[in-house]
């Protein structure tokens, strides 16, 4: 059975109901026509009636109408309000708040119409087989629907957030109600319908404000590992995109523009920021492994991570702390 034969079934009327319905016209045009006949001045006087009755529902329906616009614009600018106080990204209040203007008007048309006498149970059948004929034929398109309403509504990335999902990296440039886009680092445009987004893994690398970088420095075995530790802490606390344990958390959300909403979740905030962190982590076969930790601004990890692990590289062995290879000794024996 196609999608035709199922909306026909649904909303078209069958034989007998038409047949009844002229019938019920044509009874009706004849007790009009005999009553104008036999007394013209009672007819009229129906006439008159039935057209004042019309007339009263048609400015009721009217009134309705008017004052359903008036309250649709009164929830949008609630709407409006409401995502420009949490900062939601545009893309998304956009679409939300068209949805909701769209099923409103949809609901007044209804309303205004069934206050006209008219039957709408046709109307709300011929709705209801119009949303299963599209359903069905565009089921994959309702399962990514229904992924971006997911995402919508519990938000696990924003426009200008670097992700890691479905197997693609890179930054969000667009979330629409179907599909994001996301532009990678070698400059390409990926699409990712939002059903598999939603039911998948996401990693955002923007998810808070604040990130810790880690490194492993390994060194030889032989080398003072105090004074190894103290030369690691020294490049650490000389970078000043290294977040210090003394940091002023009020100043440092204000200048990330991080909001109060997001402040009162206990995951977003951090009350206080841990201090640089270098411990020997392993004693390896050929060398001796330090782990090195610290804290910074998500927009400035990489950059930290890339310059400071330069800086391990080219100012160690200048103090002494020399890189272990693999290798091995052989002892010649003399005998």
């Amino acid at each position: 059975m196609n999608l035709l034969s199922i909306f026909l079934q649904v909303v078209a009327p069958t034989a007998e109901e038409i047949q009844q319905k002229r019938d019920s016209l044509h009874q009706g045009v004849q007790q009009m026509v005999a009553l104008a006949k036999e007394d013209p001045a009672n007819f009229w006087q129906v006439v008159g009636d039935r057209m004042i009755q019309f007339g009263v529902k048609v400015l009721a329906a009217l009134l309705i109408f008017i004052i359903g616009i008036f309250l649709i614009r009164w929830v949008k600018s609630i709407l409006k309000r409401v995502f420009d106080r949490r900062n939601t990204e545009p893309t998304i209040a956009s679409f939300v708040t068209s949805f909701v203007s769209i099923t409103l008007t949809v609901l007044l048309v209804v309303i205004s119409v069934s206050t006209l006498g008219v039957n709408t149970t046709s109307l709300a059948a011929l709705l209801a087989a119009g949303g299963m004929a599209i359903g069905m034929a565009l089921s994959g398109t309702v399962q990514n629907f229904a992924g971006g309403l997911m995402l919508l509504a519990f938000k696990p990335f924003k426009a200008g957030d670097l992700i890691e999902a479905q197997g693609v990296l890179g930054k969000v440039i667009e979330v629409n109600i179907t599909a994001t886009k996301v532009l990678t680092p070698d400059n390409r445009v990926v699409i990712l319908p939002n059903g598999a987004l939603s039911n998948g893994v996401i990693n955002n690398y923007n998810g808070r404000p604040l990130r810790r970088v880690e490194w492993n420095v390994s060194v030889s075995y032989g080398v003072d590992a105090a004074a190894c530790k103290e030369a690691i802490l020294a490049i650490l606390n000389s970078d000043k995109r290294v977040l210090k344990a003394k940091t002023d958390m009020k100043k440092l959300y204000k200048e990330l523009k991080i909001t109060t909403y997001q402040l009162s979740t206990v995951n977003y905030r951090m009350d206080a920021i841990p201090a640089p962190f270098v411990a020997l982590k392993s004693l390896n076969a050929n060398d001796i492994t330090f782990v090195v930790r610290v804290w910074v601004r998500a927009d400035d990890y990489w950059d930290v991570f890339f310059d400071l692990q330069e800086r391990f590289y080219t100012e160690l062995p200048q103090q002494g702390f020399t890189f272990a290879y693999p290798h091995v000794d052989v002892t010649m024996l003399n005998k």
